[in-house]
């Protein structure tokens, strides 16, 4: 499915990531962060692995000590993502990783010291083409504003940004990006509005400290939801206290909810009632499992019985409505065969691989057959 045509998406400036693009016409990017001790080079990149084999376009990696940035020069070697070097305080922390060719640098220009500091690390990130993220957050604003403001409110976030912006501008540093994160949604939307409109640099967006994995789910989708329907927002992180694998799978599904990109089985499933003929939610998880190393878009409809489900089969590549003992099974729009209900997983599995199988086929031939064109013919 195609972008939907109501959501206007903000114009910004992009900025690289490493190979990947951020703003401007770029396909929203997927972040997450490792939970894992940055200085057990082993566990961290294989969690890394594990968000890259999800589909996450970028990682962060905390790195609070020189010995971490040590063993960061090892993680990036193997990393296949670019990563995000999350560094408070020490700038010297910065250089280093910089040194050893991190991809970005998440830093609040504010907080790493003297001015002769925050100059080394932005000629540092210029001479090698890094970006910079500046990262505000509602539980760490300057004491000043806290007190000026006698709360975490909005306007106290975008004046923080102000700020950390007006340092790196004063060095005609212009490739950064920035988040305004709170726990609070109205908060961070708020936020987000109003600096949305001021500056055309990339926004990455984010609910921090969201909570639990069903809590911060549902909080980072309307939070998130709101502002990409608005068009706002150019790389997401969502914050939960879960494993970072299932930030990015959330991630891709509030985008794909939203139409702004699509990667992975869209599962299309009824809550199931008591006419169903097969039991739904059993199907669906055991399906779901089965697909997770599906990378490709199909969209898929399992539905319990034939109220919904003719109508729902007919707008999907595969889909499934129930009846009695036997099931019928659709491919692209049409009537298919009947299948035993008690085969429906693997069926659908088949069906489902198989299908992606001859989309790529397709797409192979295509791609052959303009190579094989004159460049003439091909324009």
């Amino acid at each position: 499915m195609n972008n939907p045509s109501w959501i206007q998406r903000r114009k910004s400036r992009q900025i690289m990531v490493g190979n990947v693009p951020v703003g401007g016409d770029a396909p929203i990017a997927v972040q997450s962060m490792t939970n894992t001790d940055t200085n057990d080079v082993e566990a961290t990149v294989k969690q890394i692995q594990a968000l890259a084999n999800t589909g996450a376009d970028i990682v962060r990696v905390s790195v609070p000590t020189m010995k971490a940035a040590e063993a960061f020069k090892e993680i990036k070697k193997q990393s296949p993502v670019p990563l995000v070097a999350d560094i408070h305080f020490d700038y010297r922390i910065a250089l280093k990783v910089a040194e050893y060719g991190v991809d970005c640098l998440r830093i609040n220009p504010g907080n790493i010291g003297a001015e002769e500091r925050v100059k080394a690390v932005v000629d540092a990130a210029k001479a090698r083409n890094i970006p910079i993220r500046i990262g505000v957050n509602a539980g760490s604003l300057e004491k000043d504003l806290q007190e000026k403001y006698g709360e975490p409110t909005p306007e106290a976030l975008v004046e923080s940004a102000y700020r950390h912006i007006d340092i790196l501008e004063r060095y005609n540093f212009k490739d950064y990006k920035i988040s305004l994160k709170a726990s609070d949604v109205y908060m961070t939307v708020a936020a987000y509005r109003i600096l949305a409109k001021e500056i055309d640099n990339p926004l990455h967006l984010g609910i921090t400290e969201a909570g639990s994995f069903r809590s911060g789910t549902v909080k980072s989708s309307v939070g998130l939801g709101m502002l990409l329907a608005e068009g706002i927002g150019d790389t997401i992180r969502i914050s939960l206290a879960a494993d970072p694998v299932e930030e990015v799978k959330v991630g891709f599904d509030i985008l794909k909810s939203l139409g702004l990109r699509q990667r992975g089985i869209n599962l299309i499933a009824c809550p199931s009632c008591s006419r169903q003929q097969f039991d739904v939610i059993k199907t669906v998880n055991a399906l779901e499992e089965r697909l997770e190393d599906v990378n490709e878009h199909l969209d898929v409809a399992v539905i319990g019985c034939v109220v919904n489900g003719p109508g729902e089969a007919k707008e999907v590549s595969v889909g499934l409505t129930g009846g009695f003992k036997k099931s019928m099974l659709y491919q692209d729009g049409e009537k298919s065969h009947k299948v035993a209900n008690e085969d429906l997983v693997d069926e659908l599995e088949a069906r489902i691989r198989a299908q992606i199988a001859a989309k790529k086929e397709r797409t192979d031939e295509k791609t052959k057959g303009a190579e094989q064109l004159p460049i003439e013919e091909v324009k």
